[in-house]
């Protein structure tokens, strides 16, 4: 596809966002990947408060002449969708519109067709994209399950740290339930490896929280009335033995 060039007042070239396409209503997410998508997403809008954009099966528009790239998943920091995103040039994420690239993007394999490690890897790595994960729960690549790249500072680089520094986030395995499904999840975490909550997760937290603080309460109260209780015998004692405890 051939894009059209429009001029600005300030003569600085953008390609005309009429011209792209934005969407194509193509379904290609299986049920794993969908929810796993909106796991990520939506715990990143529940426990951050700075200005990002973070969205899944959105197309980023990174070159000139070139068709949009489509990860899983990206975040990009200090920008904010505009207030119609329903304009045809604010529907997608346009570098040169927002003016840098995400700092991060996760591809989720559920195939061998998807080409993470090879043309992907090369056009975030153009892109420069701070990191760059490849998230293969069923080993379609090989046996890591996690793979992340870093760059370094034009090229990649593979390691193990799962501590993302640039970001301040981290990325971890975590076994448990996510909207009624038991499985391996690909999870932010802190720095210590506890997982960003969800939005229920936090809910049902706090409603703990609250529980054991009535708990709690209602103990003291019976400790206090059962001390009181006992307190009262024994002065009954003492005064069957003639003894006034209000002399002890």
């Amino acid at each position: 596809m051939v894009e059209q060039l429009v001029i600005h007042d300030d003569d600085y070239y953008v390609p005309d966002a009429s011209q792209l396409v934005t969407e194509d209503d193509t379904p290609v997410d299986n049920f794993g990947s969908e929810k796993q998508q909106r796991l990520l997403v939506s715990t990143l809008y529940s426990a951050i408060s700075q200005n990002f954009i973070a969205a899944a099966n959105v197309g980023i528009y990174h070159t000139d002449g070139q068709p949009p790239i489509v990860p899983d998943v990206f975040l990009s920091f200090d920008v904010q969708v505009p207030t119609n995103w329903w304009e045809k040039q604010n529907r997608c994420y346009m570098v040169w519109r927002f003016g840098k690239p995400p700092e991060l993007v996760i591809e989720i394999v559920s195939n061998k067709e998807g080409d993470e490690l090879g043309n992907k890897l090369r056009i975030y790595e153009q892109m420069r994209v701070s990191y760059y994960i490849v998230y293969d729960p069923s080993h379609q690549l090989g046996e890591q399950t996690l793979r992340v790249f870093e760059l370094r500072p034009r090229r990649y680089f593979e390691t193990t740290e799962t501590w993302l520094e640039q970001v301040e986030l981290g990325l971890t395995l975590w076994q448990g339930e996510f909207e009624g499904r038991q499985d391996t999840w690909l999870r932010w975490c802190h720095q210590d490896g506890s997982v960003l909550l969800t939005g229920d997760e936090r809910t049902q937290s706090e409603r703990l929280e609250k529980e054991q603080a009535i708990l709690e309460k209602e103990q003291a109260i019976l400790e206090k009335e059962q001390a009181l209780e006992r307190s009262q015998i024994l002065a009954e004692r003492l005064r069957a033995m003639g003894i006034d405890p209000n002399t002890l």
